[in-house]
């Protein structure tokens, strides 16, 4: 595709160009990471998949992440953003809930970050386009395609970041152990 690039950033293609540092040079360099790369998104586009849906069927999506219009008042807004500054540990009953900018933040990502750097992925193999050229023509050109591509992993690390750090300050161990049995540390005490 010959299409002009939205916007380049001046980044060298070529691993001869960039300083490495290296006294040998790996056979296939780039090989084995591009392969790396597409094990990766397989897993995310299947683990997605089964996210979705089950975010479906079961009304999680419906039930805990799209917000009610009383969340987008000031009140509703201004409560969200000073319960996140005022303290990073919550009760059991509030952690089991998602305020409104975690609400917007999980949709964001969701339903359009991960579909944007899948789109963007497949906008960039030479096979897809050849199948389905407009792919890559309404982003601009494979150059755009790759640039978007690349900011928006970067937002999704920067998400995981932030989780990481928020989970850290709320108390690791027991937010992790929530995650992964489905259930606050009170309701299992209980039980």
């Amino acid at each position: 595709m010959s299409t002009p690039a939205l916007f380049q950033l001046p980044i060298p293609s070529s691993r001869d160009l960039v300083q490495s540092g290296y006294g040998y040079v790996l056979p296939d360099q780039n090989g084995w990471s591009r392969y790396l790369h597409f094990e990766a998104a397989w897993v995310l586009v299947l683990t997605g998949l089964l996210y979705g849906i089950f975010g479906f069927f079961s009304g999680h999506f419906r039930k805990n992440l799209l917000p009610a219009r009383s969340d987008f008042s000031w009140r509703g807004l201004a409560s969200a953003l000073s319960g996140h500054l005022r303290s990073a540990r919550r009760s059991a009953a509030d952690a089991s809930s998602y305020n409104v900018l975690q609400r917007l933040t999980y949709l964001l990502v969701i339903f359009v970050l991960f579909p944007l750097v899948i789109w963007t992925g497949l906008a960039m193999s030479p096979a897809f386009t050849g199948a389905f050229p407009a792919t890559v023509t309404l982003l601009g050109g494979r150059q755009s395609a790759r640039t978007i591509h690349f900011f928006v992993s970067i937002a999704l690390v920067f998400f995981l970041f932030v989780h990481i750090v928020m989970i850290s300050l709320a108390g690791f161990w027991a937010r992790t152990r929530a995650m992964i049995t489905g259930r606050p540390a009170a309701q299992r005490e209980r039980q």
